[in-house]
Order: structure tokens, then sequence, then C-alpha cells
């Protein structure tokens, strides 16, 4: 299973399919609360499905390209994809993107070209700066054994081009216990001791898991990305009845920030707080 690639923004390659590929538009019908706070619903994603994967995608992906939704702030690419036993993504190249991903379920067997290779569990994030070029493949690592694979990656510019490729994996599960958000990927300075660092200085990832009634507060960032992977919550949304969200669903928010989010349910977010826009300045 090879995929087709094509050459995307920033220079980057991104799989645009596998063999058997069903490709369904998503309905670009987003319900706008404010310009400063934008719901997008689980089922207005576009969705590719391919042997063995079913990927649902935030922005503009591949054969999918919708002008007016091609990133938020510096999130240029988010998919969750879905791949049963043994399926997965054959060797293919990047170049110029910091690619984040945190696996929901299963394990992710990786391999590289750096030499970099291992298997990606639930509750742990991997972080890998393609540099001046990379390859690298991603598969279900329950080969011959039941067990889908659930990962949301996400697609961020590099401050600089033709640096080296560079590799992190972090298991944050013992951080998340307490229900807090957590900075787990960070290029921002306030965020020192972050998991994992990454390669672009205006922006970091939190995840959040809050039991049923508890709440956090989000970041005061000019672009603030919210993803619910599990469960439901309530969003505020400044004195009017707050934004419910369930799972798939995301708000982008583009204000001072400092709003509270509620779980409905035991739930987990994973939220970028992004401070600059991709390809500005």
């Amino acid at each position: 299973m090879c995929p087709v690639v094509v050459t995307g923004q920033f220079g980057d390659t991104v799989p645009l399919g596998l063999r058997g590929m069903v490709s369904t538009p998503g309905r670009r019908d987003a319900a706008v609360f404010r310009p400063d706070v934008v719901v997008i619903r689980a089922d207005e994603r576009f969705v590719t499905a391919a042997d063995g994967i079913v990927s649902r995608h935030s922005f503009s992906f591949g054969s999918h390209y919708d002008p007016g939704n091609v990133g938020f702030g510096l999130l240029i690419m988010s998919n969750d994809d879905v791949v049963e036993a043994g399926a997965g993504y054959a060797t293919h190249p990047h170049r110029d993107v910091e690619i984040v991903t945190w696996v929901l379920e299963g394990e992710l067997a990786h391999q590289d070209s750096s030499g970099d290779a291992g298997a990606v569990r639930s509750g742990q994030v991997q972080r890998m700066s393609a540099g001046r070029g990379i390859r690298h493949s991603e598969f279900n690592a329950a080969t011959g054994r039941a067990g889908a694979l659930r990962f949301v990656q996400m697609w961020l510019p590099p401050d600089a081009a033709g640096a080296d490729p560079a590799y992190a994996q972090r298991d944050v599960v013992a951080d998340l216990i307490g229900g807090d958000l957590v900075p787990v990927v960070s290029g921002l300075r306030r965020y020192p001791d972050a998991a994992v660092g990454v390669g672009q200085s205006a922006a970091a990832m939190h995840v959040a898991r809050p039991g049923a009634g508890a709440s956090v507060t989000l970041p005061n960032a000019p672009f603030v990305h919210v993803y619910v992977t599990r469960g439901a919550v309530d969003v505020d949304d400044a004195g009017d009845a707050p934004v419910r969200l369930g799972e798939g669903d995301a708000v982008r928010l583009t204000d001072e920030g400092g709003r509270g989010v509620r779980a409905v349910s035991d739930a987990e977010i994973v939220l970028w707080e992004m401070h600059a826009l991709a390809g500005v300045g």
C-alpha cells in the first residue's frame, strides 16, 4: 500500500490516498457564533477512506481543497485517523514541516530515514521535524491481531527552512491525571517544562483530561484551536449560552482568550495556543 503524494504548502508532501480511496467532501456550513468563535462540527469535516484507513480532515488536505479552510493560526493540518490492524502509510517524504502526533487508541509503528523507529502508544506524543528532508512510514502496530489505531496528526510550519531533521517522543499519561491543561508540545518560552519541544516558537499544544463537571481555563492567545477527542465539553461564550462540543467537534477562537471549558462528561481536549499566522511575518 504505497500512498500517492503531492507537493503541499511549505514544501512538504502529503499522502493523497491509497488504493481504493473514497473521498467525501465535508459540509462547509460551520456554525459561526461571532467572527471570533467558529465551531466546526465532526460531520462537517472532509473524509478520505482508503484500504484500512478512514481519515477526517479539519482543513483542506490532499484532493480536498476549500480556499476558505486551509488552516487556522499556525495549524495547517489536523487529521483524525482510524487505522485497521496492519494498515497504514508506506514510506513517503516530508520537508520543512513540524509534525505532531497524538495517539488516542492502539499503537503507531513509526520508522524514518534518520534511524528513529518504535511504537507510539495511547497517551504518548510524537514530534517529527522534517527539516531539510525526511522519509517515514506509519502503520498500525497490531499486525496479526485485532485492534484499531486512532491518532490525531497536526502540522505546523517551522521557524526556519532547511534545519536538521529531529525526533522526540514522550509519555504524558501521568501528567494528565489531575485533569488540568498540560503543555505537551511547545516552542514558546513560557512553557520550559513541556514534554516535547517543537521548531515553531509561536505555538504550543496542550492536552487536558477533565472529569465530568471539572473546568479548565484556555490560555490567552490571538489564535486558540480546541479539538475534542473524547466526551463532551461546554465552552464559555462571553455571556451567551455555552458552546457544546462533542467528540470530533472543534472551536476556533480569535480573541483575548481566558475562556472556561467545562467537561459535561469525562473528556479529553487537544488545544493549540498560537501567537502568529502561517505565512505572515
